[in-house]
């Protein structure tokens, strides 16, 4: 039976093709971004798969924006640098305003604008996040923001950021979850005048920066949907980032168990393919049925998210199991190719560094694990 979208995937295979691992390599090495491959995405019309066609999107469902980023890591090319448009957007479309929605969603289609930037996380709260502290002060018809984030990826290379922020004191809520609002920041007007952007070099070539906000001004109207309940709107976006991210670690873990597979089978060694031994065999093959069951998952997870129901207990698990096949294939393909695992033509060492950050990223699986226990299995909340 052919994979979900198999069209779609064909013609993503195609466009990866032409931006081969030296493409990759060399961005790495100079921690550049890949802004080739997100303008041939883009004009492709895959960046505005989930906006609906009204707003000039292609009004795909989940399922295929899954596919697509799945076969962009499979065919060993990096859909980070701009898969957060995916599943930011979503956040516009469903509780943004219709002037909102008329203004920014066709130009991110086109990509006339891009929103990739995506300010949640603090130094000082990290995934604690009812405990952030930037705050917007409305005044007038403006907010005014101060505070800082971290690990903000691609906002040097964004047009837009969604930001959640304070807009009431915690302590004068009744429930930690209140009193955060999400705001949409015209980052290319704002930067220099309250924004100010730096750059994080990382393991991972992740185009990740902090940001700090210093009287910067947003206007009213930038506030989306009702004051006070961001929390709510960021949250409705989570089962969709995280069956998006484990589509990217099975697209990953394709890649090593092929790559591992080709090499074990070509590498001769005391007169025999290594691929011959069964050490070499097991990891590989362990490592296969681990990312089957993973996927298994993702489909079941995305088929839930697509007819609306409810789908956070395999959107969370999918997410984690994806990362660790995705992580032990990463082993397994490294420990095959032995010292050429690490040489940099090989692309398994880039690769290898990219899959460990699933790990921890967008959240721990530590925090998917008390998620499963707490909502899944009826144990008391252990944070």
């Amino acid at each position: 039976m052919r994979e979900m979208h198999a069209e779609i995937r064909d013609e993503v295979k195609k466009l990866c093709a032409r931006f081969p691992g030296e493409y990759w390599r060399k961005l790495d090495a100079a921690r550049g971004y890949p802004t080739e491959f997100v303008q041939a995405l883009t004009q492709a019309g895959y960046l505005g798969a989930l906006i609906p066609e009204e707003y000039g999107g292609a009004g795909l469902p989940l399922s295929a924006a899954s596919a697509i980023l799945e076969t962009i890591h499979h065919a060993g090319s990096n859909a980070a640098a701009c898969h957060a448009q995916m599943y930011i957007m979503g956040t516009i479309l469903r509780h943004g305003s219709e002037a909102q929605k008329r203004h920014y969603l066709p130009k991110i289609a086109t990509g006339e604008l891009r929103l990739q930037a995506f300010g949640v996380t603090e130094p000082t709260s990290g995934t604690d996040t009812t405990s952030l502290r930037t705050f917007a002060r409305k005044e007038g018809d403006k907010y005014i923001v101060n505070g800082q984030k971290v690990w903000t990826s691609r906002a040097e290379h964004s047009d837009l950021m969604l930001l959640l922020a304070r807009t009431t004191p915690k302590d004068q809520t009744a429930k930690r979850t209140e009193g955060l609002s999400t705001f949409i920041v015209d980052m290319k007007s704002s930067l220099g005048k309250g924004l100010t952007i730096r750059p994080i070099r990382s393991m991972m070539n992740h185009n990740s920066t902090e940001v700090f906000f210093d009287n910067m001004e947003v206007p009213a109207e930038n506030l989306v949907g009702v004051e006070g309940r961001g929390f709510k709107y960021i949250l409705d976006g989570m089962n969709a980032e995280r069956l998006l991210i484990a589509s990217e670690s099975i697209g990953d873990t394709k890649w090593f168990i092929e790559k591992a597979t080709a090499y074990a089978n070509s590498r001769v060694v005391f007169g025999r393919p290594i691929g011959q031994n069964q050490g070499v065999q097991f990891p590989i093959a362990k490592a296969y049925a681990q990312m089957r069951a993973a996927e298994l998952l993702v489909h079941e997870g995305l088929r839930k998210f697509d007819a609306g129901e409810h789908c956070g207990e395999e959107a969370n698990m999918a997410k984690m199991l994806a990362a660790d096949c995705a992580w032990a294939a990463a082993e397994a393909c490294i420990q095959t190719h032995g010292g050429f695992g690490f040489a940099e033509e090989y692309d398994v060492e880039r690769k290898f560094r990219e899959a460990r950050l699933y790990q921890v990223a967008p959240i721990s699986t530590n925090l998917i694990l008390s998620y499963v226990a707490e909502h899944v299995l009826g144990m008391p909340r252990s944070y």
